[in-house]
């Protein structure tokens, strides 16, 4: 018999094949992404040195309902307003496995929107 791989080990799974091509380095970071069913949590992260740089979350921010799209612009916004202390112009966007829609989507725009370039 065959083993039935549930959604979230498919989505490792990706994660785990995309994480060879995509590289953080402390002038173009990463920007990584976790999505769970209350939250979600993006960083930057520099791979070289394998340091967390800067991180925003709608837990940390204290949003009443943490999954859904409006979080997930705040999110990307409070991410961005902090790069831009770091004087950090571009990342590379990690989407973790997750498909580029709905809270990930949004999350990418606002930090578009803060004047990231990705």
């Amino acid at each position: 018999m065959y083993k039935q791989i549930d959604k979230n080990d498919a989505r490792l799974r990706r994660h785990l094949r995309q994480k060879g091509h995509i590289q953080g380095t402390a002038s173009k970071p990463r920007v990584s992404v976790f999505r769970s069913n209350k939250q979600i949590y993006a960083q930057l992260v520099d791979d070289e040195k394998r340091v967390t740089l800067a991180s925003a979350s709608s837990l940390v921010l204290g949003l009443e309902n943490g999954s859904n799209i409006e979080a997930a612009s705040k999110v990307g916004e409070a991410l961005a307003k902090k790069a831009k202390e770091l004087k950090i112009e571009e990342v590379v966007f990690d989407r973790s496995g997750y498909v580029y829609h709905g809270r990930v989507a949004a999350l990418a725009e606002a930090l578009r929107k803060g004047g990231l370039k990705f």
